[in-house]
């Protein structure tokens, strides 16, 4: 009697064992990095990373490289000063070489001092007029921003309301920095505008409050670098903005921010980080995320 039952044990094991390892396969398979094209709808080239008159860490043709290594197939160009949008904008036989697009914003900033002030500085006004009448070499602009309002009271100052009526009335997008309650405040000023919400709320707005905002502007997008939240500590994606994707999977963007160099340093690994956690979703959400929803909204063509 030992024998036969021993034989039924072992083979249940074997059985058990296997399906285990089926699960574990198909557990791995379905966390495999996003490997389709990345559109970084966040990215500066500051004065710091090349100031075009004397240093210049990160020349242009090291830029693209990283970029092109990482799968990056389009970027939004906003720095300080406007210069480096433009330097990136002009690079057209570097940047079809690298098989990037460049999207160029107008950044609000010609120095730090006008980070804390522009909401009611008129000279920022009159200097994005300037801008949009100029241009830049690859074409018009596409959008104003990144930027910040470290309080939620000065979305209602003068030169940001008359920026987000400019914004709606000429078709530009919007990249800000800000909480959740400007959102409420610049929505109001213009309810048409095509709003980038950088980091989705940098501070951490509870994914709660993230999808209040969601359903109540259709045209709200959340750019997801620096996201509180968002993974957890292995790098896998959380279970609540994993729902929240599901939810509104044409809602939402991916970032690097290399707002100092040291996010030109580690750029490459920013944008694998993204992959990784992309790969937790089914793959046309992570699709969506990853390129389609910005390539959307500035018409561009799927990469070769």
């Amino acid at each position: 009697m030992r024998t036969p039952s021993f034989t039924f044990r072992a083979r249940r094991m074997a059985a058990g064992l296997a399906w285990a390892g089926m699960l574990a396969a198909g557990t791995a398979s379905a966390q495999q990095p996003y490997r389709g094209p990345l559109f970084d709808a966040h990215l500066h080239y500051n004065e710091e990373a090349c100031d075009f008159r004397a240093a210049c860490p990160y020349p242009v043709a090291e830029v693209l490289a990283m970029m092109q290594r990482a799968g990056v197939r389009a970027i939004i160009a906003n720095s300080r000063t406007n210069e480096g949008s433009k330097v990136l904008a002009a690079s057209g036989d570097a940047t079809r070489a690298a098989g990037v697009t460049v999207v160029p914003f107008i950044r609000l900033y010609r120095n730090r001092a006008d980070y804390s002030g522009w909401f009611a500085d008129e000279s920022i006004h009159t200097m994005v007029q300037q801008e949009l009448a100029a241009g830049t070499v690859a074409g018009p602009y596409r959008g104003l921003g990144e930027f910040h309002l470290y309080e939620s009271r000065n979305a209602d100052g003068p030169v940001a309301a008359k920026l987000m009526k400019l914004a709606q009335a000429r078709g530009l997008a919007v990249l800000a920095h800000v909480d959740d309650d400007a959102i409420d405040k610049l929505m109001a000023h213009a309810p048409q505008a095509r709003l980038i919400w950088a980091h989705t709320g940098i501070g951490g707005a509870p994914v709660a409050r993230v999808r209040e905002l969601m359903k109540r502007y259709p045209l709200l997008i959340g750019e997801l670098s620096y996201r509180p939240g968002l993974t957890e500590g292995n790098g896998r994606l959380s279970a609540e903005w994993r729902a929240l994707f599901t939810e509104f999977p044409e809602r939402f963007v991916v970032g690097s921010d290399t707002w100092v160099n040291g996010r030109w340093s580690q750029y490459e690994a920013l944008m694998a980080e993204a992959r990784q956690w992309l790969g937790d979703l089914p793959p046309a959400t992570a699709r969506r995320i990853g390129w389609d929803n910005a390539a959307r909204l500035f018409g561009l063509r799927d990469p070769d």
